[in-house]
């Protein structure tokens, strides 16, 4: 067989099955696992389980509801991870179906029955377990390579936190049974109590003891579900770009960077990268809550930009995450829909200004202008210079001027924001502040957009400072760009800018004024209304920009992946285990 020949037969055995199928099995997962839940508390399946004690110990059969509860709360945890092709969720759910399988075919062997007097259960959880076996290459999404060991730290933390806790609510229900156990017993009930064996400890008849009963098997449950979650989580790939791979992004943005005011933002190194076959083309990514989430267009020639879509997917299936693109272009919009079948959603627009265009003359201008001559008259003094040309003792205290005039704690920025402000690497970077008696009150930085632009990263001042001074920042910008070579400058993003235009139209539709009166209202926590009137002072040309999206299911997750990578969303990390990259131990979700 040829090479070709061989490759292509790889493929097509990689070749996923229809998608139906491991959602078909993921939903009958779900109904297996309800159905294990409501045999455990089904009295008549609950007094069938505990006669197998004539021919199992006692701790086997006493443990069977306990056990179907965990088979089942674990069944329904694991069907989405199945519908995903998870391979470490296939082996799980393999080895609870067989154990949920055990205590109906002893039953059964005792009954003289194949699988028990409740064989419905018993015949849906083995077709499902057929299933699975015989679809196992169907299966083959990998799991976390990099944290391993993780789910081991979170199981040996929370085996510590029950039984503590355990042992205390034990004290405090039956002080006197737990006082005439001694610690070693009752420490041993409480462990086999997780497990939901009865014990001393619950085998009574008053409320006390099924509360605790109940109370031990959640914390087992917990102790079980939580490190399973860290086994089957989606990889969170590592952002690391080798100086290799910065190199050829740099040179493609040096040939191409004049397509996309974004594409400098690839360059960000908390990103990671993957190149088509040709390396003439690269699309740079981060994964966040199991989304695998693309910024801007591809780098490169158009031309190459499917076989780097066709890698990009690929790296998305192998690892079962979701693949997602935010702030593209129409072209690059139009490409992604074409090469990957992503279904797009415009959700703003970009302003850019032409420089030959702008002019602070004319009525429009006029409260622009206004601003700019009151800054002016009280004394500030403004600078627009390339980095290279700033000395590196200013640039470091500029660096830390900007990190202390930052509202909040989080550097917000994914898409749009290159998060290094002072690095050597960007000598083409473009640093515009505002002085006051020789102390910096405002900054603005600017990134490289190909050969003659400039892309908005950064706009801080100092809260104390006259207003109007970013207006200022950016009409000097604009006027100084001829001495700079630079024909059209990039602002700011402004999200759903087109329906707040179209509902302020005289004429617009009862729907379209909804629409923008729901904006203006979640524009008094979000700068979304404010950011389209700021960019509308300038006169700009808008470049829509999209969210793109497998379907409309799975929309609000990459919606959500995409507020945490931008630090919209944060949430608290606690661990047990620290294992991982640097990223990974300080629990980061800012860019």
């Amino acid at each position: 067989m040829s090479r070709s020949a061989a490759a292509a037969a790889e493929q097509a055995a990689r070749r996923p099955a229809p998608a139906w199928v491991p959602s078909v099995l993921a939903t009958v997962m779900v109904a297996v696992g309800l159905l294990d839940i409501a045999g455990a508390f089904s009295p008549r399946l609950a007094h069938r389980l505990h006669r197998v004690s004539s021919v199992v110990p006692g701790a086997i059969s006493h443990a069977s509801p306990g056990v179907l509860v965990a088979v089942g709360v674990l069944l329904l945890f694991l069907a989405n991870a199945i519908r995903r092709r998870k391979r470490r969720a296939w082996r799980l759910t393999v080895a609870l179906l067989t154990l949920s399988l055990l205590p109906h075919v002893v039953y059964g062997l005792n009954e003289d029955h194949l699988l028990g007097a409740n064989s419905g259960l018993a015949l849906v959880s083995l077709a499902l377990l057929v299933a699975l076996v015989v679809a196992r290459r169907e299966f083959y999404a990998i799991g976390d390579p990099y944290t391993r060991w993780r789910p081991l730290g979170w199981f040996l933390g929370l085996s510590l936190l029950s039984v503590g806790l355990g042992l205390a609510l034990a004290y405090a229900t039956l002080r006197d049974t737990a006082a005439d156990l001694g610690l070693v017993q009752l420490t041993a009930d409480v462990v086999v109590g997780l497990v939901g064996v009865p014990t001393q400890l619950t085998d009574g008849t008053g409320p006390i003891s099924d509360v605790l009963y109940y109370a031990l098997l959640s914390l087992g449950l917990v102790t079980i579900c939580v490190p399973a979650y860290m086994l089957l989580r989606s990889p969170r790939s590592r952002p690391f770009l080798t100086a290799g791979d910065e190199a050829d992004m740099r040179a493609l943005i040096a040939r191409h960077g004049e397509r996309d005011s974004l594409g400098y933002f690839a360059l960000r190194r908390d990103k990671s990268v993957v190149f088509s076959p040709t390396r003439k083309a690269a699309i740079a990514y981060r994964v966040t809550s199991g989304v695998m989430l693309a910024s801007g267009d591809p780098l490169g020639d158009p031309e190459a930009w499917p076989g780097a879509i066709a890698e990009f997917l690929e790296e998305a299936r192998l690892h079962a995450w979701v693949p997602g693109v935010v702030a593209c272009s129409q072209t690059g919009a139009e490409i992604w829909c074409r090469e990957a079948g992503l279904v797009a959603l415009e959700i703003g627009d970009e302003a850019v200004v032409e420089v030959d265009d702008f002019s602070l003359d004319g009525r429009s201008m006029r409260n622009v202008r206004q601003m700019c001559n009151r800054v002016r008259r009280a004394g500030y003094t403004t600078c627009v210079r390339r980095m290279s040309d700033v000395p590196a003792e200013e640039m470091a205290a500029l660096a830390v001027a900007a990190d202390h005039w930052r509202v909040g704690d989080t550097e917000r920025g994914f898409s749009m924001a290159l998060g290094r402000l002072g690095d050597p690497a960007d000598e083409g970077y473009v640093v515009v502040t505002a002085s006051l008696d020789g102390e910096p009150k405002a900054l603005l930085g600017f990134v490289p957009w190909g050969r003659d632009g400039l892309s908005l990263d950064l706009m801080r001042r100092d809260q104390a400072a006259d207003p109007g001074l970013s207006e200022l920042l950016i009409v000097e910008t604009l006027q100084a760009a001829p001495r700079l070579g630079v024909a059209r400058v990039s602002l700011n993003f402004a999200a759903f800018r087109s329906a707040l235009a179209r509902g302020e139209r005289i004429g617009a539709s009862p729907i379209t004024r909804a629409w923008r009166s729901i904006l203006v209202f979640v524009s008094r926590w979000a700068q979304i209304e404010s950011l389209y009137r700021f960019n509308a002072k300038f006169g700009p040309v808008w470049e829509p920009r999209f969210i793109l999206y497998p379907d409309a299911a799975r929309l609000p997750r990459v919606s959500v992946a995409y507020l945490e990578a931008e630090a919209f969303i944060s949430y608290p990390r606690l661990a047990f285990w620290r294992g991982g990259s640097a990223h990974e131990v300080a629990g980061l979700v800012r860019s």
